[in-house]
């Protein structure tokens, strides 16, 4: 059955702008960027990964509005339909472990309806465990995926979305790691709000260990009883 990690990486200025690290330059013909590192025409990226732990690849959603619920859940929706089903074409649930912020949160109404949805589309039964606030760091996807393209751009300025695509997608390390990268240009407005009675009707198993954090959405209402 697929594990994945999730998690969204530090937000970029696409442009001509420093990009914090060293690389190897001829003498006397360092890469020249822009003295202020305000948004510019190009806008920014937003990089949100799937890591799946199983296999060692990852996949990177680059994001051009908004980091929301309704983003997060549509890059583990691409994951899924591009990738998820042909590995795991047996599986009948999906566990994902994530912090506890962010499009993330565990406190969040918004994450638990896009999840629902998405176990309906598929027929998985999700399984969230949100890892305990401070503690974000112990999530896979943070040294195993994200310090890799960190490293791997350190030193370039991230000059276009194109750019960005192509040093996430070259990521590779010796255990094999493979990462796709694919841009996202929909619009993900903010602000929605989820109703107590939507709540309610989600068919959501709260686990008996701190509910609040682990939790399962089933794909339809017949939920199981909590173990």
């Amino acid at each position: 059955m697929p594990v994945v990690s999730v998690d969204c990486k530090k937000k970029e200025l696409v442009g001509q702008y420093k990009n914090n690290g060293r690389d190897y330059r001829p003498a006397g013909t360092p890469e020249r960027v822009e003295v202020h590192d305000f948004i510019g025409e190009a806008g920014k990226a937003i990089p949100y990964g799937v890591y799946d732990l199983g296999a060692n690849t990852g996949w990177v959603s680059v994001g051009t509005d908004h980091e929301t619920a309704a983003f997060a859940v549509n890059t583990l929706r691409a994951w899924w339909n591009t990738h998820g089903r042909r590995t795991y074409p047996d599986a009948d649930r999906l566990l994902i472990t994530a912090d506890s912020g962010g499009s993330n949160g565990n406190r969040r109404r918004t994450p638990k309806t896009e999840l629902a949805a998405l176990a309906a589309e598929t027929g998985l039964a999700i399984t969230v465990c949100h890892l305990p606030p401070g503690t974000s760091k112990w999530n896979k996807i943070e040294h195993r995926l994200f310090s890799q393209i960190t490293m791997n751009w350190r030193g370039r300025p991230l000059t276009s979305h194109e750019t960005i695509l192509n040093l996430i997608g070259a990521t590779t390390t010796d255990s094999g790691l493979a990462v796709t990268a694919k841009l996202d240009t929909c619009s993900y407005p903010t602000g929605i709000k989820v109703s107590d009675r939507e709540m309610q009707a989600l068919p959501i198993t709260r686990h008996e260990f701190h509910g609040d954090w682990n939790y399962t959405l089933h794909p339809t209402r017949d939920t199981p009883e909590p173990n």
